[in-house]
Protein backbone atom coordinates (compact mmCIF):
# COMPACT_ATOMS: atom_id res chain seq x y z
CA UNK A 1 0.00 0.00 0.00
CA UNK A 2 1.48 3.37 -1.00
CA UNK A 3 1.25 6.55 1.02
CA UNK A 4 -0.88 8.05 -1.72
CA UNK A 5 -3.32 5.15 -1.55
CA UNK A 6 -3.47 5.34 2.22
CA UNK A 7 -4.27 9.04 2.20
CA UNK A 8 -6.49 9.26 -0.87
CA UNK A 9 -8.48 6.02 -0.69
CA UNK A 10 -11.85 6.35 1.04
CA UNK A 11 -12.18 3.02 2.82
CA UNK A 12 -15.48 4.05 4.34
CA UNK A 13 -16.86 4.41 0.82
CA UNK A 14 -15.40 1.02 -0.16
CA UNK A 15 -17.37 -0.69 2.63
CA UNK A 16 -20.40 1.56 2.15
CA UNK A 17 -20.48 2.79 5.75
CA UNK A 18 -20.47 6.32 7.26
CA UNK A 19 -17.35 7.70 8.95
CA UNK A 20 -19.02 7.38 12.36
CA UNK A 21 -19.95 3.72 11.78
CA UNK A 22 -19.60 1.41 14.76
CA UNK A 23 -17.22 -1.56 14.79
CA UNK A 24 -20.22 -3.89 14.47
CA UNK A 25 -21.52 -2.00 11.40
CA UNK A 26 -18.09 -2.16 9.74
CA UNK A 27 -17.78 -5.87 10.49
CA UNK A 28 -21.27 -6.58 9.09
CA UNK A 29 -20.64 -4.59 5.91
CA UNK A 30 -17.29 -6.29 5.32
CA UNK A 31 -18.66 -9.80 5.71
CA UNK A 32 -21.51 -9.09 3.30
CA UNK A 33 -19.25 -7.61 0.62
CA UNK A 34 -16.52 -10.25 1.09
CA UNK A 35 -19.06 -13.03 0.66
CA UNK A 36 -20.47 -11.44 -2.53
CA UNK A 37 -17.05 -10.79 -4.11
CA UNK A 38 -15.05 -13.81 -2.91
CA UNK A 39 -12.98 -15.28 -5.81
CA UNK A 40 -14.33 -18.76 -5.12
CA UNK A 41 -17.87 -17.48 -5.69
CA UNK A 42 -16.88 -15.50 -8.82
CA UNK A 43 -14.62 -17.83 -10.75
CA UNK A 44 -13.01 -16.08 -13.72
CA UNK A 45 -14.23 -12.63 -12.68
CA UNK A 46 -11.10 -10.51 -12.32
CA UNK A 47 -13.23 -7.54 -11.31
CA UNK A 48 -14.62 -9.44 -8.32
CA UNK A 49 -11.09 -10.45 -7.31
CA UNK A 50 -9.97 -6.80 -7.41
CA UNK A 51 -13.02 -5.71 -5.39
CA UNK A 52 -12.37 -8.48 -2.85
CA UNK A 53 -8.79 -7.28 -2.45
CA UNK A 54 -9.93 -3.68 -1.98
CA UNK A 55 -12.63 -4.74 0.50
CA UNK A 56 -10.08 -6.78 2.50
CA UNK A 57 -7.69 -3.84 2.49
CA UNK A 58 -10.43 -1.54 3.80
CA UNK A 59 -11.31 -4.01 6.55
CA UNK A 60 -7.66 -4.33 7.58
CA UNK A 61 -7.67 -0.59 8.32
CA UNK A 62 -11.19 0.12 9.60
CA UNK A 63 -11.60 -3.21 11.40
CA UNK A 64 -8.64 -2.43 13.69
CA UNK A 65 -9.41 0.41 16.16
CA UNK A 66 -5.77 1.52 16.29
CA UNK A 67 -5.30 1.55 12.52
CA UNK A 68 -8.64 3.24 11.99
CA UNK A 69 -7.64 6.05 14.34
CA UNK A 70 -4.31 6.48 12.54
CA UNK A 71 -6.09 6.43 9.17
CA UNK A 72 -8.59 9.10 10.23
CA UNK A 73 -5.84 11.31 11.64
CA UNK A 74 -3.65 10.92 8.56
CA UNK A 75 -6.48 11.83 6.19
CA UNK A 76 -7.42 14.80 8.33
CA UNK A 77 -3.77 15.90 8.34
CA UNK A 78 -3.37 15.74 4.58
CA UNK A 79 -6.85 17.13 4.00
CA UNK A 80 -5.93 20.27 5.94
CA UNK A 81 -3.09 21.16 3.61
CA UNK A 82 -0.34 18.71 4.36
CA UNK A 83 1.99 18.26 7.30
CA UNK A 84 2.61 21.20 9.59
CA UNK A 85 6.23 21.58 10.71
CA UNK A 86 6.67 21.95 14.43
CA UNK A 87 8.43 24.80 16.21
CA UNK A 88 11.77 25.60 14.65
CA UNK A 89 10.82 24.31 11.20
CA UNK A 90 11.74 20.71 11.92
CA UNK A 91 9.84 17.57 11.13
CA UNK A 92 7.10 18.42 13.60
CA UNK A 93 5.48 16.10 16.11
CA UNK A 94 2.87 13.45 15.33
CA UNK A 95 0.67 11.60 17.79
CA UNK A 96 0.11 8.60 15.55
CA UNK A 97 2.27 5.84 14.07
CA UNK A 98 1.48 4.33 10.69
CA UNK A 99 4.63 2.23 10.44
CA UNK A 100 3.00 -1.17 10.60
CA UNK A 101 0.54 -0.25 7.86
CA UNK A 102 3.40 0.01 5.39
CA UNK A 103 5.07 -3.26 6.31
CA UNK A 104 7.67 -1.70 8.61
CA UNK A 105 9.09 -3.24 11.75
CA UNK A 106 7.64 -1.82 14.92
CA UNK A 107 10.11 -0.37 17.35
CA UNK A 108 12.79 0.48 14.74
CA UNK A 109 13.71 4.07 14.10
CA UNK A 110 15.43 5.30 10.99
CA UNK A 111 17.53 8.41 10.71
CA UNK A 112 14.97 10.03 8.47
CA UNK A 113 12.49 11.10 11.10
CA UNK A 114 11.99 8.43 13.76
CA UNK A 115 9.39 6.24 12.04
CA UNK A 116 9.93 2.51 11.53
CA UNK A 117 10.01 0.59 8.25
CA UNK A 118 8.18 1.86 5.19
CA UNK A 119 6.81 4.97 6.84
CA UNK A 120 10.35 6.10 7.57
CA UNK A 121 10.86 6.27 3.82
CA UNK A 122 7.65 8.24 3.41
CA UNK A 123 8.49 10.89 5.97
CA UNK A 124 12.16 10.87 4.98
CA UNK A 125 11.14 11.85 1.46
CA UNK A 126 8.47 14.24 2.69
CA UNK A 127 10.92 16.38 4.60
CA UNK A 128 13.87 15.76 2.26
CA UNK A 129 15.76 14.13 5.10
CA UNK A 130 16.52 10.83 3.38
CA UNK A 131 17.99 8.11 5.56
CA UNK A 132 19.22 4.57 5.09
CA UNK A 133 15.72 3.16 4.76
CA UNK A 134 15.20 5.11 1.54
CA UNK A 135 17.84 3.13 -0.34
CA UNK A 136 16.37 -0.36 -0.21
CA UNK A 137 13.11 -2.08 -0.98
CA UNK A 138 11.11 -2.59 2.19
CA UNK A 139 9.62 -5.93 3.23
CA UNK A 140 5.93 -6.23 2.43
CA UNK A 141 3.44 -8.07 4.56
CA UNK A 142 1.22 -10.51 2.67
CA UNK A 143 -2.50 -9.89 2.31
CA UNK A 144 -5.03 -11.33 4.70
CA UNK A 145 -7.42 -13.93 3.31
CA UNK A 146 -10.95 -14.68 4.44
CA UNK A 147 -12.73 -17.97 3.85
CA UNK A 148 -15.90 -19.63 5.09
CA UNK A 149 -16.68 -23.10 6.34
CA UNK A 150 -19.96 -24.80 7.22
CA UNK A 151 -20.00 -27.28 10.10
CA UNK A 152 -22.62 -29.66 11.38
CA UNK A 153 -23.99 -28.96 14.84
CA UNK A 154 -21.98 -31.84 16.31
CA UNK A 155 -18.72 -30.71 14.63
CA UNK A 156 -19.17 -27.24 16.09
CA UNK A 157 -19.68 -28.67 19.59
CA UNK A 158 -16.81 -31.17 19.49
CA UNK A 159 -14.41 -29.43 17.09
CA UNK A 160 -13.33 -30.66 13.66
CA UNK A 161 -10.51 -30.58 11.12
CA UNK A 162 -11.81 -29.40 7.75
CA UNK A 163 -10.18 -28.84 4.33
CA UNK A 164 -10.25 -25.29 2.96
CA UNK A 165 -9.51 -24.57 -0.70
CA UNK A 166 -8.24 -21.04 -1.23
CA UNK A 167 -6.98 -18.92 -4.10
CA UNK A 168 -4.40 -16.22 -3.45
CA UNK A 169 -1.46 -14.38 -4.99
CA UNK A 170 1.83 -16.12 -4.21
CA UNK A 171 5.37 -16.08 -5.65
CA UNK A 172 5.16 -17.42 -9.19
CA UNK A 173 6.49 -20.98 -9.33
CA UNK A 174 7.35 -20.75 -13.03
CA UNK A 175 9.96 -18.01 -12.46
CA UNK A 176 10.59 -18.55 -8.73
CA UNK A 177 9.04 -15.17 -8.01
CA UNK A 178 11.57 -13.19 -10.07
CA UNK A 179 9.14 -12.24 -12.84
CA UNK A 180 11.80 -13.08 -15.42
CA UNK A 181 11.81 -16.24 -17.53
CA UNK A 182 15.60 -16.57 -17.09
CA UNK A 183 15.38 -15.76 -13.39
CA UNK A 184 17.66 -12.70 -13.78
CA UNK A 185 15.67 -9.46 -13.66
CA UNK A 186 17.64 -6.20 -13.71
CA UNK A 187 17.50 -3.39 -11.22
CA UNK A 188 14.98 -0.72 -12.18
CA UNK A 189 16.93 2.34 -13.40
CA UNK A 190 14.14 4.72 -12.43
CA UNK A 191 14.05 3.95 -8.71
CA UNK A 192 17.49 2.30 -8.53
CA UNK A 193 15.98 -0.81 -6.95
CA UNK A 194 14.13 0.92 -4.11
CA UNK A 195 10.69 0.47 -5.66
CA UNK A 196 9.86 4.08 -4.77
CA UNK A 197 10.17 7.50 -6.37
CA UNK A 198 9.75 10.97 -4.93
CA UNK A 199 7.64 13.73 -6.40
CA UNK A 200 7.31 17.37 -5.48
CA UNK A 201 4.28 18.34 -3.43
CA UNK A 202 4.88 22.07 -3.36
CA UNK A 203 6.21 24.27 -0.59
CA UNK A 204 9.52 22.44 -0.53
CA UNK A 205 7.91 19.10 0.37
CA UNK A 206 7.99 15.83 -1.51
CA UNK A 207 5.99 12.61 -1.38
CA UNK A 208 7.14 9.05 -2.01
CA UNK A 209 5.11 6.75 -4.30
CA UNK A 210 5.67 3.26 -5.72
CA UNK A 211 7.71 3.36 -8.89
CA UNK A 212 5.40 3.18 -11.91
CA UNK A 213 8.02 1.49 -14.12
CA UNK A 214 8.61 -1.53 -11.87
CA UNK A 215 5.30 -1.29 -9.98
CA UNK A 216 7.11 -1.02 -6.67
CA UNK A 217 9.20 -4.20 -7.07
CA UNK A 218 12.55 -2.50 -7.68
CA UNK A 219 13.20 -4.99 -10.48
CA UNK A 220 12.35 -5.14 -14.17
CA UNK A 221 12.11 -8.40 -16.11
CA UNK A 222 14.00 -8.40 -19.40
CA UNK A 223 12.12 -11.55 -20.43
CA UNK A 224 8.75 -11.36 -18.64
CA UNK A 225 7.43 -14.67 -17.37
CA UNK A 226 4.42 -15.82 -19.39
CA UNK A 227 2.62 -17.05 -16.29
CA UNK A 228 2.83 -13.95 -14.07
CA UNK A 229 3.50 -11.40 -16.87
CA UNK A 230 6.61 -10.18 -15.10
CA UNK A 231 4.93 -9.38 -11.79
CA UNK A 232 6.54 -12.26 -9.90
CA UNK A 233 3.16 -13.10 -8.38
CA UNK A 234 0.65 -15.61 -9.69
CA UNK A 235 -2.71 -16.90 -8.53
CA UNK A 236 -2.29 -20.17 -6.71
CA UNK A 237 -4.93 -22.57 -5.43
CA UNK A 238 -4.16 -24.60 -2.34
CA UNK A 239 -6.00 -26.82 0.08
CA UNK A 240 -5.28 -26.40 3.76
CA UNK A 241 -6.37 -28.58 6.66
CA UNK A 242 -7.73 -26.24 9.32
CA UNK A 243 -8.56 -27.25 12.88
CA UNK A 244 -11.78 -25.63 14.12
CA UNK A 245 -11.79 -25.56 17.93
CA UNK A 246 -14.56 -27.19 19.96
CA UNK A 247 -17.41 -24.96 21.07
CA UNK A 248 -17.29 -22.60 18.08
CA UNK A 249 -20.50 -20.67 17.49
CA UNK A 250 -22.36 -19.70 14.32
CA UNK A 251 -20.88 -16.57 12.72
CA UNK A 252 -17.64 -16.74 14.73
CA UNK A 253 -14.51 -15.48 12.95
CA UNK A 254 -11.33 -17.45 13.63
CA UNK A 255 -7.91 -15.93 12.97
CA UNK A 256 -5.00 -18.13 11.88
CA UNK A 257 -1.79 -16.12 11.99
CA UNK A 258 0.61 -16.42 9.06
CA UNK A 259 -1.74 -18.55 6.95
CA UNK A 260 -2.62 -15.82 4.46
CA UNK A 261 -0.74 -14.64 1.36
CA UNK A 262 3.09 -14.91 1.66
CA UNK A 263 4.95 -11.62 2.08
CA UNK A 264 7.44 -10.07 -0.31
CA UNK A 265 11.09 -9.15 0.21
CA UNK A 266 11.21 -11.07 3.46
CA UNK A 267 7.99 -9.62 4.83
CA UNK A 268 5.68 -11.73 7.03
CA UNK A 269 2.73 -13.62 5.62
CA UNK A 270 -0.79 -12.31 6.10
CA UNK A 271 -3.42 -13.99 8.23
CA UNK A 272 -6.28 -16.30 7.37
CA UNK A 273 -9.72 -15.51 8.76
CA UNK A 274 -12.27 -18.32 8.75
CA UNK A 275 -15.95 -17.43 9.22
CA UNK A 276 -17.83 -20.41 10.66
CA UNK A 277 -21.42 -21.28 9.80
CA UNK A 278 -23.15 -23.92 11.93
CA UNK A 279 -26.06 -25.98 10.66
CA UNK A 280 -29.01 -26.29 13.07
CA UNK A 281 -29.75 -29.58 14.83
CA UNK A 282 -33.27 -31.09 14.70
CA UNK A 283 -33.27 -31.80 18.46
CA UNK A 284 -30.60 -29.78 20.27
CA UNK A 285 -29.92 -26.07 20.55
CA UNK A 286 -27.10 -23.93 21.99
CA UNK A 287 -27.04 -21.36 24.77
CA UNK A 288 -23.40 -20.41 25.37
CA UNK A 289 -21.55 -23.49 26.62
CA UNK A 290 -24.83 -25.27 27.38
CA UNK A 291 -26.93 -27.40 25.05
CA UNK A 292 -30.71 -27.23 25.16
CA UNK A 293 -33.43 -29.79 24.50
CA UNK A 294 -37.21 -29.87 24.97
CA UNK A 295 -38.62 -33.14 26.31
CA UNK A 296 -42.35 -33.96 26.10
CA UNK A 297 -43.98 -35.46 29.23
CA UNK A 298 -47.49 -36.67 29.96
CA UNK A 299 -49.87 -34.96 32.36
CA UNK A 300 -49.62 -37.81 34.92
CA UNK A 301 -45.81 -37.59 34.82
CA UNK A 302 -45.95 -33.85 35.46
CA UNK A 303 -48.65 -34.10 38.14
CA UNK A 304 -47.53 -37.24 39.98
CA UNK A 305 -43.78 -37.14 39.25
CA UNK A 306 -41.64 -39.83 37.69
CA UNK A 307 -38.49 -40.51 35.69
CA UNK A 308 -37.89 -39.69 32.01
CA UNK A 309 -35.07 -40.66 29.65
CA UNK A 310 -33.45 -37.73 27.88
CA UNK A 311 -31.20 -38.02 24.76
CA UNK A 312 -27.72 -36.45 24.78
CA UNK A 313 -25.57 -35.29 21.86
CA UNK A 314 -23.36 -38.19 20.80
CA UNK A 315 -23.68 -40.06 24.09
CA UNK A 316 -26.01 -42.42 25.95
CA UNK A 317 -29.35 -41.10 27.27
CA UNK A 318 -29.61 -39.79 30.83
CA UNK A 319 -32.49 -40.31 33.25
CA UNK A 320 -33.94 -37.29 35.05
CA UNK A 321 -36.41 -37.27 37.92
CA UNK A 322 -39.52 -35.12 37.57
CA UNK A 323 -40.87 -33.82 40.84
CA UNK A 324 -44.65 -34.07 41.51
CA UNK A 325 -46.45 -30.95 40.34
CA UNK A 326 -43.84 -29.96 37.74
CA UNK A 327 -45.32 -27.15 35.59
CA UNK A 328 -45.04 -26.89 31.83
CA UNK A 329 -41.85 -25.05 30.77
CA UNK A 330 -39.75 -25.89 33.83
CA UNK A 331 -36.04 -26.41 32.97
CA UNK A 332 -33.87 -29.08 34.57
CA UNK A 333 -30.11 -29.51 34.27
CA UNK A 334 -28.00 -32.51 33.28
CA UNK A 335 -24.49 -31.50 34.30
CA UNK A 336 -21.52 -32.11 32.00
CA UNK A 337 -23.64 -33.02 28.97
CA UNK A 338 -23.29 -29.73 27.13
CA UNK A 339 -20.81 -28.16 24.70
CA UNK A 340 -17.02 -28.45 25.09
CA UNK A 341 -15.35 -25.38 26.59
CA UNK A 342 -11.90 -23.99 25.75
CA UNK A 343 -10.41 -25.62 28.86
CA UNK A 344 -11.72 -29.06 27.85
CA UNK A 345 -14.59 -29.17 30.36
CA UNK A 346 -18.19 -29.38 29.20
CA UNK A 347 -21.22 -27.25 29.85
CA UNK A 348 -24.62 -28.62 30.87
CA UNK A 349 -27.66 -29.94 29.05
CA UNK A 350 -30.70 -27.78 29.84
CA UNK A 351 -33.86 -29.90 29.65
CA UNK A 352 -37.17 -28.04 29.30
CA UNK A 353 -40.37 -29.92 30.15
CA UNK A 354 -43.27 -29.71 27.72
CA UNK A 355 -46.55 -31.17 28.99
CA UNK A 356 -48.33 -32.87 26.10
CA UNK A 357 -52.13 -32.81 25.79
CA UNK A 358 -53.40 -35.90 23.93
CA UNK A 359 -55.42 -35.20 20.79
CA UNK A 360 -57.72 -38.17 21.27
CA UNK A 361 -58.95 -40.02 24.39
CA UNK A 362 -60.52 -43.42 24.85
CA UNK A 363 -63.69 -43.92 26.90
CA UNK A 364 -61.82 -45.11 29.96
CA UNK A 365 -59.44 -42.15 29.85
CA UNK A 366 -62.36 -39.75 29.49
CA UNK A 367 -64.11 -41.26 32.50
CA UNK A 368 -60.96 -40.93 34.55
CA UNK A 369 -60.55 -37.29 33.57
CA UNK A 370 -64.22 -36.56 34.35
CA UNK A 371 -63.69 -38.04 37.79
CA UNK A 372 -60.57 -35.90 38.20
CA UNK A 373 -62.49 -32.78 37.16
CA UNK A 374 -65.23 -33.47 39.73
CA UNK A 375 -62.66 -34.12 42.45
CA UNK A 376 -60.92 -30.78 41.79
CA UNK A 377 -64.02 -28.68 41.06
CA UNK A 378 -63.36 -26.48 44.12
CA UNK A 379 -59.91 -25.51 42.78
CA UNK A 380 -59.95 -22.51 40.45
CA UNK A 381 -56.54 -22.10 38.74
CA UNK A 382 -57.57 -18.62 37.52
CA UNK A 383 -58.61 -17.20 40.90
CA UNK A 384 -55.23 -15.54 41.55
CA UNK A 385 -55.23 -14.14 38.02
CA UNK A 386 -58.54 -12.30 38.52
CA UNK A 387 -57.56 -11.18 42.00
CA UNK A 388 -54.32 -9.69 40.68
CA UNK A 389 -56.17 -7.99 37.80
CA UNK A 390 -58.68 -6.44 40.21
CA UNK A 391 -55.92 -5.22 42.53
CA UNK A 392 -54.06 -3.60 39.63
Amino acid sequence: MSTKDFVEKDYYKVLGVPKDATDAEIKKAYRKLARENHPDANTGDSGAEARFKEISEANDILGDPKRRKEYDEARALFGNGGFRPGPGGGGGSFNFDLGDLFGGTQGQQGSGGGFGGGLGDVFGGLFNRGGATGTRTQPRRGHDIESEVTLSFTEAVDGATVPLRMSSKEPCKACSGTGDTNGTPRVCPTCVGTGQVSRGAGGGFSLTDPCADCKGRGLIAENPCEVCKGSGRATSARTMQVRIPAGVSDGQRIRLRGKGTPGEHGGPAGDLYVVVHVQPHPVFGRKGDNLTVTVPVTFPEAALGGEVRVPTLGGPPVTLKIAPGTPNGRTMRARGKGSTRKDGTRGDLLVTVEVIVPKGLGDKAKESLESYREATADQDPRAELFQAAKGA
